[in-house]
C-alpha cells in the first residue's frame, strides 16, 4: 500500500466515524471516494492529492495534500456550513491510524471554503487538509 493510500483511507475512516460528521452528512456517513451517481445530498467526495517527499536524516517523510469535496442542494447554507465545520473539527489535530508501515506525524486542516457550485443548483464546500506521513520500518 502506497502512504498516499493510506493517508487517504484513514482520512475517510476518521470522517466516517466522527458522530458531527454522521450528524451532518447521514448516518451512515455519505462520505466516498468517488460519489455513486445520485447519491443523496449532502455528501463528501475525495478530490485531488498531493504528495511530496520531505526525506532527510534517515527519516522517510511524506507531505500529503488532500482535497476534499462536500455537496449540498442550492439554499441548504446551514447544512453545508454544518458539514464543512463537522469535517473540520474532525480532522483537524486528528490522530490518525494509517496501515504499516505508516504513521501519521501531524495532521491538519489548511482551509475551508464553499460556494455556489458550477450548476447553480448545488453548494459545494471545500476542505484541504495536510499530512505529514511517516514510513516506519
Amino acid at each position: 500500500m502506497s502512504a498516499e493510500r493510506a493517508f487517504s483511507a484513514a482520512v475517510l475512516a476518521a470522517l466516517k466515524a466522527d458522530t458531527d460528521v454522521r450528524a451532518a452528512l447521514g448516518d451512515p456517513a455519505r462520505v466516498y471516494t468517488r460519489a455513486p451517481r445520485g447519491a443523496a445530498f449532502p455528501f463528501l467526495s475525495t478530490g485531488r492529492g498531493e504528495s511530496e517527499p520531505l526525506d532527510g536524516d534517515g527519516l522517510e517523510l511524506i507531505d500529503h495534500r488532500l482535497t476534499l469535496h462536500i455537496w449540498a442542494r442550492h439554499g441548504d447554507e446551514g447544512t453545508l456550513k454544518d458539514a464543512l465545520g463537522a469535517v473540520r473539527a474532525a480532522l483537524h489535530q486528528a490522530d490518525l491510524t494509517l496501515d504499516p508501515p505508516f504513521t501519521c506525524v501531524l495532521c491538519r486542516v489548511v482551509y475551508a471554503d464553499m460556494f455556489t457550485g458550477p450548476d447553480g443548483a448545488t453548494m459545494h464546500g471545500v476542505v484541504r487538509v495536510r499530512g505529514l506521513v511517516e514510513r516506519v520500518g
